[in-house]
């Protein structure tokens, strides 16, 4: 039975386009509704349950958060390694996790308010009632993001095939796996992934079973633009949370 679990963020990316959209920050310090995506994701996890917070990010965010003297939450330790890609990223994650199991995101994944919350206890409960389960991952409906990851999944929610041209759901950038997974890391390598999508792929091939959660409405913040999407995402999901008084009748 899983009772304890670790958080990981995956966030030593540099956020190419963003800055092409006149954002000066790394991708993690970038502001939505003015807090860093690594503050608000680290923040999302240990309110989703994780003990503690381990997040992989490279030199340059390390050193301009530090002169920006952002306040990171308690909690949450910062693993500084410039990584080649996003697979390493997470092997990087590994070397330090003590845990069976552990939440992830991708720093950019940003869900309503709950949503990552709901997530995990959803994750542990099938791994509780399916020991064979390596991992559960959050898939959403894909709406023409650029680079989507399609996952083919069969009506038991387990997961057949990742990748291909085409298909209706795409993975979110939020997982829950066993540290299993690292027992791949040598034959990945060997295999000369290099990415996380092809991680994936590869564990598949190596018989590792994941099922799939549909998330609600989440955003990949990639462009300017999807940060303005995120902001109206979080505005409505604030409105339903908050619907405005009535005038009380005297």
């Amino acid at each position: 039975m899983v009772s304890r679990f670790e958080g990981a963020i995956i966030a030593a990316g540099h956020g190419k386009r963003l800055r092409a959209g006149g954002h000066r920050l790394p991708k993690p310090l970038v502001e939505l509704n003015g807090e860093p995506l690594l503050v608000r994701q680290a923040r999302a996890i240990m309110a989703a349950g994780a003990e503690g917070v381990l997040a992989v990010i490279n030199s340059e965010s390390a050193r301009l958060g530090e002169e920006s003297a952002i306040a990171m939450p308690a909690g949450l330790k910062l693993c500084i390694r410039d990584t080649p890609n996003s697979m390493e990223s997470l092997f990087t994650l590994g070397e330090r996790l003590s845990q069976s199991h552990f939440l992830l995101t991708t720093v950019d994944a940003v869900t309503a308010p709950g949503e990552l919350e709901r997530f995990a206890r959803g994750a542990f409960a099938m791994i509780e009632s399916e020991p064979d389960l390596d991992g559960v991952l959050g898939v959403v409906r894909w709406r023409g993001d650029d680079r989507p990851l399609f996952v083919e999944i069969d009506e038991r929610g387990l997961i057949r095939a990742f990748g291909g041209a085409q298909g209706s759901m795409v993975t979110a950038g939020v997982y829950v796996f066993s540290t299993r997974i690292f027992d791949f890391v040598s034959s990945a390598r060997e295999a000369h992934c290099g990415a996380l999508r092809e991680f994936l792929s590869h564990l598949l091939v190596n018989k590792l079973h994941f099922k799939a959660i549909e998330l609600g409405e989440t955003i990949d913040i990639d462009e300017a633009a999807d940060l303005d999407a995120a902001r109206v995402m979080l505005e409505r999901a604030g409105r339903r949370d908050n619907p405005p008084k009535l005038p009380s009748r005297r």
